[in-house]
């Protein structure tokens, strides 16, 4: 009865998990100053990223969002839509009339008027099986080459929140490397200063009486 009594009441407490989180704050007699400072690091870090993240991705995804618009515009402005002519046949898909035909574009060479009234061929993507002859629009810019369309709306919306993503991840990446630079540096205090005790506790266990 003794011993199983004994068993009981030596079985060790169930932790607090504020404690275990709090505990750089809580009182006791390992405590260092050093712990104290890391912990006031982290909660001013953690304070710190949780206001400036969604700062950070309103600033960021707004610039990005000004200067694709722009970008846009300026494509617009030097860009053009304009009729080209097939100038020989389009290959066929060997699966016509399936989804991935719906999809699939060929290279061909086409025949159009530039923007100075100059007559130019080049090849740009076409639809499977279209005949020599065939009518097409085509974005030409000022120079008189073929080339990508001006930004859509859709593609500055999604830039736009792809550079808000990337401000939102690295704020809190920045934080972890502040927080793990400042625990290194304390970490390194703290064996200075073991260090320094030891060289002035050693003497008292290694003379010999």
């Amino acid at each position: 009865m003794v011993a199983r009594e004994i068993r009981r009441n030596s079985r060790r407490p169930p932790e607090d998990p504020h404690g275990v989180l709090l505990w750089r704050w809580r009182r006791n007699p390992l405590r260092r100053r050093t712990d104290v400072v890391q912990g006031w690091i982290a909660l001013g870090l953690l304070l710190a990223v949780t206001a400036a993240t969604p700062a950070a991705m309103f600033l960021v995804g707004d610039a990005a969002y000004r200067h694709h618009r722009q970008t846009a515009r300026d494509e617009a402005a030097v860009r053009h839509h304009m009729p080209a002519v097939l100038v020989h046949d389009a290959p066929r898909h060997p699966e016509p009339g399936s989804p991935e035909a719906k999809i699939t574009r060929y290279p061909v060479a086409v025949r159009f008027t530039d923007p100075h009234g100059h007559s130019r061929t080049a090849t740009t993507d076409v639809e499977p099986a279209l005949r020599a002859g065939s009518e097409v629009r085509v974005w030409v810019s000022d120079e008189g080459k073929i080339t990508e369309p001006p930004l859509s709306t859709e593609q500055i919306r999604n830039r736009t929140m792809g550079a808000a993503m990337v401000a939102a991840l690295t704020v809190p990446v920045m934080g972890a490397v502040v927080y793990g630079w400042a625990a290194r540096r304390l970490e390194r205090r703290n064996l200075a200063l073991w260090d320094i005790a030891w060289a002035r506790t050693a003497p008292r266990w290694t003379t010999s009486t």
